[in-house]
């Protein structure tokens, strides 16, 4: 087994680790399965990247995330690890050569969407891979518990048994008690184990500000506060107002909504993160992948469902460590509306029936077929051919999901790429054969590796500046070369996915489950009753608001939210200022003094005291002499 520390120190130039990433690094390389709580920004990669390539063999990454785990193996490729992708995103072919060259290959690590667990070329594969680890990104998805759960992370305990004496780690950034208990009790936890930090970060500032006009306040805030930051809607529309209203006012901000082109969107989130654009106005969509550490405020101009995403995009802000602000505008139709947003995600069982035969018929799918296929989904092309209220048909769709009928994907940014059937020596006398293409197909070979043994990506418009001609001219090369059988080219392709879990049924044989629904209901609206409680409530620390959610007890106030500061004023003004004014009083009286020589006469609380004599200088009773002390003013 290699020094964990010294790959740390050769492919990451780290000296020293981040809190709690050493302690899960060792709990893996002694073979535990284990849990790992850490907050968003944490380095959560290094806790399972850095064991895996301390062992001999292979590391499993589940993750959801189609767009992460490609963010990751580009990045390990960078670093001459390497590592693989198998998603839904790609061809039965690609699946197939991934996984062979998983065998037979040195690779590191194969990154898995969860649906793709359950397929058989997968769980034959699997086993004849030498799998050292397996990592459970965003474990919470395991939990009916959860906020998020996924029917399909479920399949992960038939994997534990296929590789019954391979270790787990399972990672996730928010995770109540009991979903920490389901997550180890879900994964087959040999023995339960759970390294995690405190929720609390000391930096950030939690404040809940009333508001009447929240469009007036997200531009007053935004303007009182410095440095760069993302004010969270919950609509594609109110995006693009409160981003214009910024605008207008001098305060550069652009939008960013699921709705938008992927390059648009690709775009903004570049500008936004090397501060070309100061504020993002945003859906939740705008959240993963976000790695800018000098956020100072994330403003939330609408109630989010639950104190897990809350906590989530709040933390975005002040990942540097330095102060930063998570600010919550609420107003008192807040109720009204979380018992609307209640009532939509959970349309009647008959809509969500119908809304699942619709979508069979819009991908033209047999009843009895379709069971692990991915079909490209368009949900806004789908609403409009069936005339189906938006929020009606994405609530149904999730609810479909849940009951793991179906699995919905992110947006999937697939690049093109390209595998060449012939081997090199057939290729080459193709080549002499045919003289028109030979230039060309050594741009190929110049430009890109390992094109003879896996799909590679490739960029058709860096392509046609090497060559020096237009990027159609590639296009239709390489359209060529794949019909002659020379080469298989797959076009780039951007789209969300459906698949299938199970077969297309008939819509009397669709069962969802009464008691299921029935709980997800009640779970929904207690997680909302709790972000309710978190806006209204004025006695209690913000902070220990949220980590008494979250299971952590005996937690001091932060002493800085709104609550806390309130609270001081309060205090000191009921019990004290009379008290430390006379003294003050008392004491100038008998002679002028400087400030400090007037704390130390005091027996007061130096804060406290240093509030009082600033009261007293703006509102008269006290002033500065000439040489800078304190004095009684005459008049008073």
């Amino acid at each position: 087994m290699k020094d964990y520390r010294q790959i740390v120190k050769e492919k990451w130039g780290y000296i020293s680790f981040r809190p709690m990433q050493e302690e899960i690094i060792k709990s893996v390389l002694e073979g535990k399965d284990t849990l790992g709580l850490m907050p968003t920004g944490g380095g959560k990669s290094l806790t399972f990247q850095v064991p895996a390539l301390a062992m001999d063999g292979l590391c499993l990454v589940i993750t959801p995330l189609i767009a992460l785990m490609k963010d990751q193996v580009e990045n390990l490729k960078k670093k001459q690890i390497k590592a693989l992708a198998v998603h839904s995103g790609l061809t039965r072919e690609e699946i197939d050569i991934a996984l062979n060259n998983c065998i037979f290959g040195d690779f590191k690590f194969l990154y898995l969407s969860p649906e793709r667990l359950a397929s058989e070329i997968f769980r034959v594969r699997v086993q004849e891979m030498k799998v050292n680890l397996i990592t459970v990104d965003e474990a919470h998805c395991i939990s009916h518990w959860g906020y998020d759960f996924r029917p399909s992370y479920l399949k992960i305990a038939e994997l534990r048994k296929l590789l019954p004496d391979v270790p787990v780690l399972a990672l996730t950034a928010t995770a109540t008690t009991m979903v920490i208990d389901d997550i180890q009790d879900k994964l087959l936890f040999r023995e339960k184990r759970v390294i995690r930090s405190s929720f609390v970060r000391e930096n950030l500032i939690y404040a809940v500000k009333k508001s009447e006009n929240r469009e007036k306040d997200v531009l007053d805030l935004s303007k009182k506060m410095n440095g760069s930051g993302i004010v969270y809607v919950r609509s594609r529309k109110k995006c693009v107002d409160v981003s214009k209203a910024l605008s207008e006012h001098g305060v550069s901000s652009s939008f960013y909504h699921a709705g938008l082109p992927y390059e648009q969107r690709s775009d903004r989130q570049m500008g936004w993160t090397i501060g070309k654009i100061r504020i993002m106005v945003a859906t939740n969509a705008f959240g993963m992948g976000i790695d800018k550490p000098d956020v100072r405020f994330v403003i939330h101009a609408d109630l989010p469902d639950s104190p897990e995403s809350y906590f989530q995009e709040a933390g975005r802000a002040g990942r540097d460590g330095n102060r930063a602000f998570a600010i919550l505008l609420s107003s008192p139709d807040d109720h009204h509306i979380a018992e609307q947003r209640y009532r939509a995600n959970f349309p009647d069982l008959e809509t969500i029936k119908n809304v699942y035969s619709a979508l069979g018929n819009f991908l033209n799918i047999p009843v009895g077929g379709g069971k692990g296929m991915a079909y490209d989904f368009s949900v806004s092309d789908f609403v409009s051919a069936f005339k189906i209220e938006l929020h009606t048909a994405f609530s149904s769709l999730k609810i479909l999901e849940r009951e793991g009928y179906i699995e919905i994907t992110e947006e999937i940014n697939s690049p093109s790429r390209l595998k060449f059937v012939l081997g090199r020596d057939d290729l080459y006398k193709f080549q002499i054969a045919n003289a028109f293409f030979d230039a060309f197909i050594k741009l190929i070979l110049r430009s890109y590796s390992g094109v003879f043994s896996e799909y590679t990506v490739i960029d058709e418009t860096s392509l046609a500046r090497k060559a020096s001609v237009d990027r159609d001219v590639v296009v239709t090369y390489l359209n060529r070369l794949s019909t002659m059988g020379i080469i298989k080219y797959i076009k780039q392709k951007r789209t969300p996915m459906v698949i299938y879990l199970e077969e297309r049924l008939d819509e009397k044989s669709l069962h969802i489950s009464k008691e299921n629904y029935r709980i997800r209901k009640e779970r929904y609206w207690e997680r909302a009753k709790a972000m309710l409680n978190y806006a209204s409530t004025n006695d209690t620390c913000r902070s220990q608001l949220l980590l008494k959610y979250f299971g952590e007890t005996h937690i001091p106030p932060c002493n800085y939210c709104d609550v806390c500061r309130n609270k001081k004023e309060r205090d000191l003004q009921q019990q004290e200022f009379d008290m430390i004014s006379d003294e003050v009083k008392g004491v100038v009286a008998l002679e002028p003094l400087r400030p400090e020589d007037l704390l130390s006469r005091l027996v007061f609380n130096r804060e406290k005291v240093l509030q009082v004599v600033q009261w007293m200088l703006d509102n008269d009773y006290l002033a500065y002499t000439e040489d800078q002390k304190l004095t009684l003013k005459s008049k008073r």
